[in-house]
């Protein structure tokens, strides 16, 4: 990112108004080299209200402004919706920043800043970003463009690290890599630490039986159920939304 880079001035800002926020979405992805490109900036944020009063100054200085529904109001990021901004500041017009706080399968705000990743871009800025693990959380959705997104993430991670890898590492790919070939190869690199992981990803059996055909089918039934949940998830959260919509067409 290059010192007029309108991503780095909306993290910049973010940062100057001392916003406790750590990157996810698109922007996070291309820090840990599974994205290339992406126009929006997505935020999970601490639910505190000197932070949203942090972050509102931030979206003053960017001349951001609510786009669709909810409106930036607490109650609605307490309950899991997520608040859309379009910035109209001349250097980064047009740009979309997204605010969450909570999200289906996410630890709480601390846990996640614990296990955070910060970044120093070109000009010596720092960013806060979702660690890798959280970071795919996030990404099981029912959205089709993100399970290759996932695909991409651990697999980037793998092969940074598989050389010199402590357990945690190990266990994190044996739980999350979704290509048959790559969890066949860390099911036989570490076999026992796959058997202790069975009864949480028990697909892990055919991995460790060498059965790529059936582990290919489990690994999509998994990507299904997944998705399936995350619908369950937001069924009543897309009610709210509607109602939110209608009441706002009324003119309420």
């Amino acid at each position: 990112m290059s010192a007029t880079d309108p991503i780095q001035r909306i993290l910049r800002t973010f940062r100057d108004h001392r916003c406790r926020c750590l990157l996810m979405g698109g922007q996070a992805c291309i820090l840990y080299g599974g994205a290339e490109f992406s126009k929006d900036v997505d935020f999970a944020v601490l639910l505190e209200d000197n932070n949203l009063d942090a972050i509102r100054s931030a979206l003053t200085e960017l001349q951001a402004q609510v786009i669709a529904v909810p409106p930036f109001e607490r109650r609605w990021l307490e309950i899991g919706l997520a608040v859309h901004f379009r910035c109209g500041a001349e250097e980064v017009a047009g740009f979309r920043i997204d605010i969450m706080s909570h999200m289906r399968g996410v630890d709480a705000f601390d846990e996640l800043w614990a296990r955070r990743n910060e970044f120093e871009l070109a000009d010596g800025l720092i960013v806060s970003a979702l660690s890798v693990p959280d970071l795919i959380t996030t990404k099981k959705t029912q959205r089709p463009k993100d399970w290759p997104m996932i695909k991409r993430l651990v697999e980037v991670d793998y092969f940074r690290h598989r050389d010199s890898a402590p357990q945690e590492n190990m266990d994190f790919w044996l739980l999350e890599l979704r290509d048959p070939d790559l969890l066949l190869e860390a099911s036989a690199l570490s076999a026992v630490r796959a058997g202790v992981l069975l009864p949480s990803r028990p697909l892990l059996e055919h991995a460790i039986a060498g059965e790529r055909q059936p582990l290919a089918l489990a690994l999509d039934n998994e990507e299904q159920r997944e998705r399936e949940a995350d619908r369950r998830y937001w069924a009543p959260l897309r009610k709210t939304l509607e109602d939110l919509r209608l009441h706002r067409d009324r003119g309420a």
